[in-house]
């Protein structure tokens, strides 16, 4: 029996490695799989905060950029109106030096207060007058020729001679350019 116990022991023992290094194998593979899945759903995790932040970002510009829009609609809401006035503008200010020439003091002051309040009720909205006077230099960024004629004096070659049209801005946006004739 003593043969037959040592064979038994030694199938047992040899029963127990096997099993042994079977249960070590399965904990590592188990080990293994849990740091894949593991290291899986952090790789997951990281995109799903970039694809976040990407979206928050541009959610954000979004948002500035339809700020940005709005404010600049609200300043030129206006431009189509006021465009629309600067013709009759034109012909008050022409108005205005005929009626300077007349001997009816009161019929002027009358005309001359609902001129002021016009041009001050469209400044108000943002309306200004381009300055340009004969005797500028021209720059063609900022005048409108609208002719060329020869210079009544060297000084104003390349110069503006006379201003046909006044020129308006809308805030900083140049609404109509001054027209002007230049000397030659």
């Amino acid at each position: 029996m003593n043969k037959k116990n040592k064979n038994t022991e030694d199938v047992k023992d040899q029963v127990e490695e096997v099993l042994d290094a079977t249960i070590e194998e399965t904990e590592t593979k188990t080990e293994t799989e849990n740091v894949d899945v593991e290291t899986q759903l952090k790789n997951d995790l990281e995109k799903e905060k970039d694809k976040f932040l990407r979206l928050f970002a541009e959610f954000e510009n979004y948002k500035k950029r339809t700020s940005r829009e709005r404010i600049e609609l609200f300043k030129t809401a206006s431009q189509d109106v006021l465009q629309s006035m600067l013709p009759v503008i034109d012909d008050f200010d022409r108005a205005m030096k005929e009626i300077e020439k007349s001997d009816d003091k009161d019929l002027i002051k009358g005309v001359e207060l609902i001129h002021n309040k016009l041009k001050e009720t469209l400044k108000s909205k943002g309306l200004v007058e381009v300055e340009v006077n004969a005797g500028d230099s021209f720059n063609a960024d900022d005048h409108e020729a609208i002719t060329q004629i020869p210079a009544p004096s060297d000084e104003l070659k390349g110069k503006i001679v006379d201003v046909i049209e006044k020129g308006y801005k809308l805030g900083d946006k140049v609404i109509r350019f001054p027209k002007v004739v230049t000397g030659q």
